[in-house]
């Protein structure tokens, strides 16, 4: 399943992550999108899937789950 279509994610369900490489100029990145068990959802870009998942974490927790 891709991660968008018509550019509007596809991580629909709760506590579902979606995660695709992709390079920038000689950079790789992780495009991450997160949707969190109240719905909501979290999206970001980072150099390596550790690193999202832990602004992941950090988003998390700032909500209080």
């Amino acid at each position: 399943m891709p991660m968008t279509e018509h550019g509007v994610t596809t991580t629909v369900a709760p506590g579902q992550e979606q995660y695709k490489e992709f390079t920038q100029g000689k950079r790789t990145y992780i495009q991450y999108d997160f949707r969190a068990l109240d719905g909501e959802l979290f999206s970001c870009t980072a150099p390596t899937l550790s690193k999202a998942r832990e602004k992941k974490n950090e988003w998390l927790f700032g909500k209080g789950e």
